[in-house]
């Protein structure tokens, strides 16, 4: 039994049926394509990506350990912990700081009572900063759940856009 086999969270056999028809798309020799994609896969069902996880892609595409993670690591859509059910990227580069990127970072990270990188107490939200989101314009900007972008973030729009969250969450009306 290989190290990969003997991890704390194994892959259901859903997931590797997943990571086949990633893996169907490129030629057989150029299987690690698919690696980005089972990353995807593995985040999306369990939240985060372990290095458990990553040792199983791994072993999965034939490819050493150390590539995946590095995978992992380069971009910031791969949460290498669990994060909160609203995951807040504020991009703090140099255009977006110089139109109060790290501003709106810092009103969020107060707002919620986190630093930044961290998760609220109840699980709700997670804050951190990240790079470039490609909408330097429409600065501030910030990514919710790597999938909203959401432009012009000033501190009342924070404000708002936390407010409701947390009173859907709630089930209170708005």
């Amino acid at each position: 039994m290989t190290a990969a086999q003997t991890t704390a969270v194994k892959l259901s056999d859903a997931t590797l049926a997943r990571f086949a028809k990633e893996v169907a798309k490129y030629p057989k020799e150029q299987a690690q394509s698919a690696v980005m994609a089972c990353l995807s896969i593995v985040q999306q069902e369990q939240g985060w990506v372990s290095t458990d996880a990553e040792a199983q892609i791994a072993e999965y595409l034939g490819m050493p350990a150390m590539a995946v993670h590095e995978v992992t690591t380069f971009y910031n859509m791969y949460n290498q912990h669990p994060v909160g059910k609203y995951k807040l990227n504020v991009c703090t580069n140099l255009p977006c700081q110089l139109r109060n990127g790290q501003q709106a970072l810092e009103h969020l990270c107060k707002k919620l009572g986190v630093e930044d990188g961290g998760t609220t107490a109840d699980g709700l939200f997670t804050v951190a900063k990240c790079e470039c989101l490609g909408a330097c314009a429409d600065a501030p900007v910030m990514l919710v759940n790597d999938r909203q972008m959401l432009s012009y973030m000033s501190n009342d729009k924070l404000d708002e856009m936390v407010d409701l969250i947390k009173a859907s969450e709630s089930g209170k009306a708005v």
